[in-house]
């Protein structure tokens, strides 16, 4: 049961996220994972909540 969880800013589509999922499953699946076995969760994360470089991204 592989699960890929992904982190990225909040902001996407539910057509974007629809997808960035089709194109993991497809990966996945070129490799011999049957795709209902294939788990992906992503986490929207609001930009004041990441920093680089000691600074907030919502700060660039």
């Amino acid at each position: 049961m592989p699960v890929v969880i992904i982190e990225m800013w909040e902001g996407r589509s539910v057509e974007q996220k629809k997808q960035l999922v089709e194109g993991i499953t497809s990966a996945f699946t070129k490799i011999g994972t049957p795709p209902e076995v294939l788990h992906i969760i992503m986490k929207d994360n609001p930009k004041h909540n990441w920093a680089t470089g000691g600074k907030l991204a919502s700060e660039n």
